[in-house]
């Protein structure tokens, strides 16, 4: 399953009236979508509607209508066509979105595999370009093309024969005389749809959205010439039928298609383990746009034809295969609340707090509504299900509402006249849509950084919680992070509330934690995008905070684990000259800990831990830390490489997600045994 994006109502009535709102919208765009050749919104916002009916539907399977979008496999044919009934069943394939959904299919085909072939298999997999066009089937006897139609409903569809006639890359007549069914899509090129939509402005009207729908919509064309005249393309890549022995692997399928005179997509390719498919939708990632026709993902299915017929189909899908999408760039989810937010210069910045989501590759769960006039324009409201963009590395933005799930609960936001982390009254700016505080001396941001400071996951500070820090900060005794370790019993005194033995205790706990260790210290300086397990990761690889120094972007971005972004963050942070003095005086302070982390034993090599609720023996951290010393390794999430969950006292949704991945659970108690 996708890695937690929609949060799955906790009781059925919850869940019966989100299934109800998401069955209506999506069958309304669906409709406008695969019937119509309209949209009004984006294929990924109307993928993420039905991703999240079925993620819902799966918690809850005695919901499932026959009805639902999740039961069906397209919209009906139109009407102004005469229905041909397919000879062969229709079907779509299921979606995943992510590496870590990939390696659960791997895992769910061999587990399935095992059992219907009684041993275990190692299969192959084909990767092939997922075009985004409309789905043909064509129909041959004895080399003669005699219909083509469109996919329907999967059972009926629509006969376009004569208009399929106009694509020259549909053969006419095969170079052999064989009776059969093939499967293709049918596509516009971009430079094909770009001339057209000249000629569109040209002559005052609306230039067509995308080669997508254009092509579905030339293809129910009743007029055959337009369809000539529009160049359509095709490319037939599956045999479900043939008079004659269909080859065992669906390469050589691929194969017998080019042989026969069919236009095949040339960049299929054999992979040998799912590790291999993965590095090949990567590089598509990266290549898609630089070819003629749309690319939304790729296809891949299991190579060897005896496996994919024990495998089999569901009731609209086959097991064998699955569709791996390229990150979605616009996705839905619900807003769940409107934060004002205070930036250093006093500027307020409502921020929408989202039901997380995986978008254009990264899961996000904040997105700025930038002003008070862009909430309105939007009309956005806290509750709505909105539908979320985000291309590459730019900041996630609300596009739009989609007002037809708005079940009346929605509240309107409003901006207040006071804002606490202002410390008093807000204002808006003159001429700009913009709100800030009267109060120019907001340290609503310094205050959170050294909330994490001195916290557990940085220098553990004890006594030393945000009721002090607010009154260190107001009283001016502390403005930067070195500050703290300079501070005197009679600095102290001067606060309120604090006593001689009270001010001694905190001077003296600032002291002990002057000795720190290089992941905690990373992980204290509030680096963006540096959590801990990053933080520890940069720490074991360096082993120094000198060298830190002087890691290059190259140097952070080849650290495992380490992506562009993150590195990218690292290397400016320590290359700012400020935070470079900062460093300085911080170092003049304290003492880091240069030492590797020292591995007792290896007894847990090769396991992955993840951690979740209290413990009662050792605090969490202590517990990672052991886990390292036996050469074991942390995540931060649950996915189906994790070795084993550890639950504590009131485990959160992690726990949920090892149940559904059949992840072994262990207690405090086996998990004591287990270090033992």
């Amino acid at each position: 399953m996708r890695e937690s994006n929609y949060a799955i109502p906790k009781t059925k009535e919850e869940a019966r009236e989100r299934l109800q709102s998401l069955r209506k919208t999506i069958e309304h765009h669906r409709y406008l979508y695969h019937v119509l050749n309209k949209s009004e919104i984006s294929p990924d916002a109307l993928d993420a509607l039905k991703h999240e009916l079925v993620l819902i539907e799966s918690a809850y399977p005695d919901l499932i209508t026959p009805d639902s979008p999740s039961q069906r496999v397209a919209g009906e044919p139109l009407k102004g066509f005469k229905k041909v009934k397919h000879a062969v069943p229709q079907w779509s394939f299921n979606d995943a979105f992510s590496p870590d959904e990939m390696r659960e299919f791997d895992v769910r085909v061999k587990n399935m595999l095992l059992k219907e072939v009684g041993k275990k298999v190692e299969p192959s997999y084909v990767c092939e370009l997922k075009i985004d066009g409309l789905k043909v089937v064509l129909t041959y006897e004895k080399g003669i093309l005699v219909s083509a139609a469109t996919r329907g409903d999967g059972v009926v569809g629509e006969d376009v024969t004569a208009n399929v006639k106009m694509i020259e890359s549909v053969p006419l007549s095969l170079h052999e005389k064989v009776s059969g069914v093939f499967e293709g899509e049918v596509w516009m090129g971009k430079s094909t749809l770009e001339r057209l939509n000249k000629a569109e402005v040209k002559a005052g009207r609306e230039p067509f959205a995308n080669p997508r729908n254009l092509a579905a919509g030339t293809i129910r064309q009743l007029d055959s010439a337009v369809v000539k005249a529009r160049s359509l393309d095709v490319f037939i890549y599956d045999v479900p039928a043939l008079d004659k022995e269909i080859p065992n692997m669906q390469t050589k399928e691929l194969a017998l298609l080019q042989k026969l005179g069919f236009k095949v997509n040339e960049h299929f390719a054999e992979c040998k383990t799912m590790d291999d498919v993965i590095a090949y939708w990567q590089k598509w990632q990266k290549r898609a746009q630089k070819e003629d026709y749309w690319i939304d993902g790729v296809v891949v299915k299991v190579n060897e034809k005896a496996y994919q017929d024990a495998l089999g189909y569901t009731g609209k899908a086959p097991r064998f295969g699955i569709a791996f999408k390229f990150p979605a760039e616009q996705v839905t989810t619900v807003l769940e609340d409107i934060v004002l937010q205070v930036g250093r210069t006093g500027v307020v910045t409502p921020v929408a707090h989202l039901r997380p989501v995986s978008v254009a590759g990264s899961v996000v769960s904040r997105a700025t509504l930038h002003n008070e006039d862009e909430i309105a324009r939007l009309d956005v409201r806290i509750g709505d299900t909105v539908i979320l963009q985000k291309a590459g590395d730019v900041i996630p933005d609300i596009v739009a509402v989609v007002k037809e799930m708005r079940a009346g609960k929605e509240k309107k936001f409003a901006f207040p006249k006071y804002v606490e982390d202002c410390g008093g009254p807000v204002e808006r700016i003159p001429g700009q849509a913009a709100y800030r505080c009267v109060n120019k001396n907001s340290f609503a941001q310094k205050r959170r950084k050294f909330y994490y400071f001195v916290s557990k996951k940085g220098f553990d500070v004890d006594g030393c919680g945000p009721k002090v820090i607010d009154a260190l900060l107001e009283h001016s005794l502390i403005g930067n992070f070195d500050d703290l370790f300079s501070l005197t019993v009679g600095d102290v005194l001067t606060l309120p509330r604090f006593a001689e033995l009270s001010a001694k205790n905190l001077v003296e706990a600032i002291n002990k934690a002057r000795t720190i260790t290089l992941g905690k210290f990373l992980t204290a300086l509030s680096i963006e995008h540096v959590g801990e397990e990053t933080a520890h990761d940069i720490a074991e690889v360096f082993g120094s905070i000198e060298k830190v120094r002087r890691a290059s972007f190259e140097d952070f971005n080849n650290v495992y684990g380490v992506g562009e972004v993150v590195a990218r963050s690292l290397a400016d942070w320590f290359a700012d000259k400020h935070h470079s003095a900062l460093l300085d005086r911080l170092l003049a302070q304290v003492k880091i800990e240069n030492r590797k982390l020292k591995i007792e034993n290896r007894k847990l090599a090769g396991k992955t831990f993840v951690l979740t609720g209290t413990l009662s023996t050792m605090h969490r951290d202590d517990a990672k830390e052991r886990i390292r010393a036996l050469g074991g390794d942390i995540a931060e999430s649950v996915s189906s490489k994790t070795s084993f969950v550890i639950a504590g006292e009131n485990p959160g949704s992690k726990y949920d997600k090892a149940q559904k991945l059949n992840v072994p659970v262990l207690d405090e108690k086996t998990f004591l045994k287990m270090l033992k």
